[in-house]
């Protein structure tokens, strides 16, 4: 990718369905663990604690590895969220790989067990992201517009966030949620610097707003640039770490 091709016409709907089943998708996708499970230099690594309007719903692990130093420096992102959702246990599974220096998503795959259930791989492709998901209902094809500097913030994933750590005031973060089929358009708003209590600690934070009308996302992070808070209003999501002693 070059971060400043011009975007190609964004895909509207499904280009492609069949009725195979979740397995043959399975047979695609390589394992989730990757080059980021055991390979590079630490970036981050953490936990957090997640509520779901004011309730206990689960908690997310995650590492964040650079590949290498010089040319080939690759970001991984993997982690491993655990939910419960309409009193059933889901796992989401997602690892993302991306550009260093912006946060642009090179290539991203997920794998979703209990309620939601699917596969879904995701490649840069010139000027568009060519993904394909599997789940019970069949196998669906489709596409999204590779704008500048595409990140990926996917559902109920806090530590894609810290993509979008250096994202100005005022400056858009183009994003794409895999598993909604959504791609957006969020514009960062002032970097207000807050202490914020982060379980028995208070840590000095940034607090970041990015929206997009009525699609607000609030993050906080440390002065390391790690994420420490999450919180989507409009769902009632609240990611918090757990691991940082302040």
């Amino acid at each position: 990718m070059t971060a400043r091709d011009e975007p190609a016409a964004p895909a509207q709907g499904i280009t492609g369905v069949t009725s195979r089943s979740l397995t043959v998708l399975a047979l695609l996708v390589p394992a989730l663990a990757g080059p980021a499970s055991g390979q590079g230099i630490v970036v981050d690594q953490g936990e957090f604690r997640v509520t779901i309007a004011g309730r206990a719903a689960g908690s997310e692990d995650f590492v964040i590895r650079r590949a290498a130093l010089g040319r080939d420096n690759t970001v991984f992102a993997n982690g491993a969220v655990t939910l419960t959702v309409d009193g059933a246990q889901q796992e989401i599974r997602p690892l993302l790989r991306a550009l260093p220096l912006d946060g642009t998503a090179e290539s991203y795959q997920v794998r979703v067990t209990g309620p939601g259930a699917m596969e879904l791989r995701m490649n840069r492709s010139g000027r568009r992201y060519v993904a394909r998901a599997s789940s019970e209902v069949g196998d669906e094809d489709r596409e999204f517009a590779a704008r500048a500097e595409t990140r990926v913030l996917e559902q109920d994933v806090a530590h894609h966030y810290y993509f979008v750590r250096d994202v100005r005031e005022g400056r858009i973060a183009n994003a794409i949620e895999p598993r909604s089929r959504r791609q957006i358009t969020l514009t960062a708003g002032p970097w207000v610097d807050e202490q914020i209590p982060i379980g028995r600690n208070v840590v000095t934070a940034r607090r970041v707003e990015f929206a997009d009308g009525e699609d607000r996302r609030i993050v906080w992070y440390d002065r390391q640039g790690r994420v420490v808070r999450v919180e989507i209003p409009a769902t009632g999501y609240v990611a918090e770490r757990t691991d940082l002693v302040g």
